[in-house]
Formats: structure tokens, C-alpha cells, sequence
């Protein structure tokens, strides 16, 4: 059953930063997540440009290369308006993973992505190990939009039975 996955990754959407506004003086926001065919979402925020959701969404890893696309959206009655969108790359975190770190004090940064064309980071990110979890806190400039950040964390769930990565 689990033959087919890697793992799993909790991606905590915590906040927007300076969203656009698509109503008449703010937004209804909320984010949704895609790996592959998975897709999940965050409740909607009403009448906010600095939306705090703290929601942890749980996507299926088959191939950890597949990025993980964010897109925003305000939620109106008819029509949804876009907000932007942002791809994530896992693989860093994977890697990470792939070291099998044990006995490492809590926050201990083992890599930093910096923010360059390829990616979506507004700043440098941290991937760490705490609790024995590895876990990377991202702020990621959305695209496609005059503005607009979302600062998440991902952590990486092991499955007993999954193929390794």
C-alpha cells in the first residue's frame, strides 16, 4: 500500500504577509496546496491582507523532485480571484532527511537555501533538526501579483513500509 511513497510532509501555512487586495478594501484568503494530484486547503481568512491560518496540511511524497505549488486565492461568491502562486522544492529537505542525523541538539541548522531565480524565497531559509524531526521555515514571495508573502514550515514524516528515498 505505502510501497509507492517516501514519506510524508506536514506544510504548516502560518501566515500571508501583505496580500493584495481583490475586494473593495481587503481580501478573504485562504491557500492551496498541490503535490502531483493531492490538494489541500487552508479555511478562509475574511476581510484580511495579513491572514494568520497556523494550518498543517499533510501531502504524500512519491518523488520528492515534485515541487509543491502554493496558490492564494480570495474567496468571493461566485468566483474565486487568484492572489499569486509560489513552488516549493522539497528535495533540499530531503537531503537533509537523507543524512539520518540522530543525537543532534534541537535547532540545529544543518543547511540554508538562499534565496535565487529558481526559487521562491523572499529570505534565507533554515532547515533543522528539532524534536529529532527535520523541519525548514520558508517565506516565500508570491508570484504573479503585485505582492504578497506566505511563511510556512515543512517538516518530514518517515513511513514505516515506504520505499527509501
Amino acid at each position: 500500500m505505502l510501497d509507492h511513497l517516501v514519506g510524508l510532509v506536514k506544510v504548516r501555512v502560518v501566515k500571508g504577509v501583505n496580500l493584495a487586495i481583490r475586494d473593495l478594501r481587503s481580501s478573504d484568503p485562504y491557500v492551496v496546496v498541490r503535490i502531483g494530484k493531492q490538494k489541500l486547503r487552508t479555511r478562509v481568512i475574511k476581510k484580511s491582507t495579513n491572514p494568520e491560518w497556523n494550518e498543517e496540511l499533510t501531502l504524500s511524497i512519491e518523488n520528492p523532485a515534485d515541487p509543491v505549488r502554493l496558490e492564494v486565492f480570495d474567496k468571493d461568491t461566485f468566483v474565486d480571484d487568484p492572489m499569486g502562486n509560489a513552488e516549493l522544492d522539497i528535495r533540499p529537505l530531503v537531503d537533509v532527511v537523507k543524512m539520518k542525523l540522530q543525537d543532534v541538539p534541537d535547532k540545529t541548522v544543518v543547511k540554508k537555501v538562499v534565496p535565487n531565480r529558481q526559487n521562491c524565497l523572499a529570505e534565507e531559509s533554515s532547515i533543522y533538526i528539532f524534536e529529532g524531526k527535520v523541519k525548514q521555515d520558508l517565506v516565500v514571495r508570491l508570484k504573479n501579483v503585485e505582492c504578497g508573502e506566505i511563511e510556512l514550515q515543512l517538516q518530514w514524516v518517515d513511513l514505516p513500509g515506504s520505499k527509501a528515498i
